[in-house]
């Protein structure tokens, strides 16, 4: 079975820090783009981070920039989302996503696979 799963999601107080996973299971992901995708309460789903699995590359919002790092662990096929700096506005439930598309993808709906999503909550 092909899926995502996150973990990491909680919640933290402004300025603190949490690192959300993403495993990824059930066909090769090395030739994929995997990316973070956040969606607040009433509000649309909007991207957050990106990383090519084969070059490493890395693409931010410019929301996220300077405090959030995307990262892949090859060994564990595993993208992890290091958060810091955490402000409210960054409350949302945080989705893990995945495609097959040439390039780096900032558009939920050129994503193939979707997690689950994990919560994360910044209180003031």
């Amino acid at each position: 079975q092909v899926q995502l799963v996150e973990s990491g999601g909680g919640l933290v107080q402004a300025g603190g820090s949490l690192r959300l996973s993403c495993a990824a299971s059930g066909r090769t992901f090395t030739d994929a783009t995997m990316g973070w995708f956040r969606q607040a309460p009433g509000k649309e789903r909007t991207f957050v981070a990106a990383i090519s699995w084969s070059t490493g590359y890395t693409y931010y919002a410019d929301s996220v920039k300077g405090r959030f790092t995307i990262s892949r662990d090859n060994a564990k096929n595993t993208v992890h989302l290091q958060m810091n700096s955490l402000k409210t506005e960054d409350t949302a439930v945080y989705y893990c996503a995945a495609n097959w598309r040439r390039g780096i993808r900032i558009v939920a709906n050129e994503y193939d696979l979707w997690g689950q999503g994990t919560q994360v909550t910044v209180s003031s």
